[in-house]
């Protein structure tokens, strides 16, 4: 089994151990290398490519969103997962922006990190249920203000299914089994959004297909409500 090879930058070492602990339980995934700073994170995700990057956003020298503006144009195939304490949108947005797959706050348990681990290896978006929240209501409050957001744009009636799909959550494997169509179908129409849209992650089309009225408040999962 080809294994999922991992950096944790964070410059507490028991977070760390911790997080390196709990990876390396799984048979399928290990840690690569650890980084107590962001340029340290930087030169080790150059260096090594790692499959994924676990970055925290306090620390020092680089912050976890530089390291992610820096380490995305030159290690595209690096997915970066942000493990932090912060909930704020500021950090949120501006990691989004800069590529990171996933967002999840410190208070999760740790079978959720290594699930995020195994998602945004595969190419899907991870956001704690309050993250999620948030990136929903900056779409409602950008929807309410910007009026031209149907524009030349639009998508099919599959893919908007797969698109509201994706926004409750569901893996690509789950959307197929859903659709009863196949993983590759999927990952096609997936792919097609992305170009549509002009966006590199779920993230980022689920918040144009809020704002568009493609996705309503309905189609969100419980828990980001």
């Amino acid at each position: 089994m080809e294994k999922i090879r991992v950096i944790i930058a964070d410059d507490h070492t028991v977070v760390r151990e911790g997080t390196r602990a709990l990876l390396e339980k799984e048979a399928d995934m290990e840690v690569v290398g650890e980084a107590a700073d962001g340029e340290e994170a930087v030169s080790l995700i150059e260096r090594l490519k790692p499959d994924v990057a676990i970055l925290d956003i306090a620390m020092p020298k680089l912050s976890g969103i530089e390291v992610t503006r820096q380490v995305k144009p030159r290690v595209p195939s690096t997915a970066i997962l942000v493990l932090s304490a912060y909930a704020n949108d500021r950090y949120v947005f501006a990691l989004l922006e800069a590529g990171a797959a996933g967002y999840l706050l410190k208070e999760v348990h740790g079978r959720e990190i290594v699930d995020a681990v195994r998602a945004v290896h595969g190419g899907e978006s991870v956001l704690s249920p309050a993250i999620a929240r948030m990136v929903i209501k900056r779409a409602m409050d950008t929807r309410t203000r910007d009026k031209d957001t149907s524009s030349e744009i639009d998508l099919s009636d599959r893919e908007k299914e797969v698109l509201k799909l994706a926004a409750r959550g569901l893996s690509n494997k789950d959307i197929a089994d859903k659709l009863y169509i196949s993983i590759r179908t999927v990952q096609g129409h997936i792919n097609s959004i992305f170009h549509k849209l002009g966006v590199g992650s779920r993230t980022e089309a689920i918040f144009q297909g809020v704002k568009r009225g493609w996705i309503s408040f309905d189609d969100m999962p419980d828990d980001a409500k």
